[in-house]
């Protein structure tokens, strides 16, 4: 007869890198969640002018620590809500 050996649990698949960007929090009237915008620099294809891209997102704030004006330290998660995919890892400058 054989014998199979168990060798504990299987491993778990090694997670991917996750995206982290720096923003600005525009908003704070939601409970637990912040409108971060994130800027962009693009050299445009053709003419080379450097242009400013802009987008907003939604982000968790488990304490409501950030407010608006405050630099942050956003990272990407899975989706909490229907248009919430980042968290906030840290708060790099709070506002004056």
């Amino acid at each position: 007869m054989t014998e199979q050996i168990n060798h504990g649990a299987e491993q778990a698949p090694e997670r991917g890198d996750r995206k982290s960007r720096r923003g600005y929090v525009i908003s704070d009237k939601m409970d637990k969640t912040v409108v971060v915008q994130l800027q962009d620099n693009v050299k445009h294809a053709l003419y080379g002018k450097v242009m400013r891209r802009s987008s907003k997102v939604k982000a968790h704030d488990e304490q409501n620590a950030a407010g608006v004006g405050d630099l942050v330290l956003i990272a990407e998660t899975r989706p909490l809500s229907a248009s919430k995919r980042w968290r906030i890892v840290e708060i790099i400058e709070k506002a004056k």
